[in-house]
């Protein structure tokens, strides 16, 4: 999935704007990607237009008690995965970074 930020800086300074992004998870209806800082932040999908809707066939989607959407691939979707990543234990660091580098080379090749 890839989603063009339409927001502006002054909302998301670490965003550019008119700037594609490849969606790496969808938590709590909001997306995560990395942003212009490399950081895998969550950011609000009101702040952009989907640009290709396509998804990955392996996320793992869940709707939460309020309807809301969650979606990630498996390794990135133990309750806690990403508290660990960004308290930077090694093994959650090594995950990511394996998981979106090859997401990343598979959509750089399609």
């Amino acid at each position: 999935m890839v989603v063009q930020f339409v927001g502006t800086s002054a909302e998301h300074a670490d965003l550019t704007p008119g700037q594609a992004y490849v969606v790496i998870g969808i938590e709590a209806d909001d997306y995560r990607l990395l942003n212009d800082e490399g950081r895998p932040y969550l950011y609000p999908a009101a702040a952009f237009t989907v640009a290709d809707p396509r998804e990955p066939t392996d996320w793992i989607s869940e709707l939460g008690d309020d309807g809301e959407r969650y979606a990630y691939p498996a390794p990135l979707n133990a309750p806690g995965f990403f508290e660990d990543y960004f308290d930077t234990q090694a093994a959650a660091v090594t995950t990511f970074w394996r998981t979106i580098n090859q997401r990343l080379a598979s959509a750089t090749a399609a």
